[in-house]
């Protein structure tokens, strides 16, 4: 269930964060491995995302000091993020 949120806080924030950096969704979806037209169906919210994709994303804009830091202002992101991510590093 959280996953899910996740998923959909950072769809929202998509096209900001895009924005912010300056890039097209082509550039965008072709830096983490997708094709175009399935970056902007995920981005328009007319397909879900998948965890790796999300996980792509947030590794992105994680690592680019332009967006870091909105993710990190974005507090209930962050905090679930920090929440699933330190869990599945526990399951593994």
């Amino acid at each position: 269930m959280i996953k899910e949120e996740l998923m959909s806080m950072l769809r929202n924030e998509l096209p900001v964060l895009r924005a912010r950096l300056g890039i097209s969704q082509a550039k965008l979806a072709e830096m983490i491995g997708i094709s175009r037209q399935t970056y902007n169906v995920i981005e328009n919210g007319k397909r879900e995302m998948t965890w790796p994709i999300f996980l792509s994303l947030v590794a992105f804009f994680q690592n680019n000091e332009q967006t870091a830091q909105m993710l990190k202002q974005t507090e209930e992101l962050d905090e679930k993020m920090k929440k699933v991510l330190s869990s599945e590093s526990i399951e593994r």
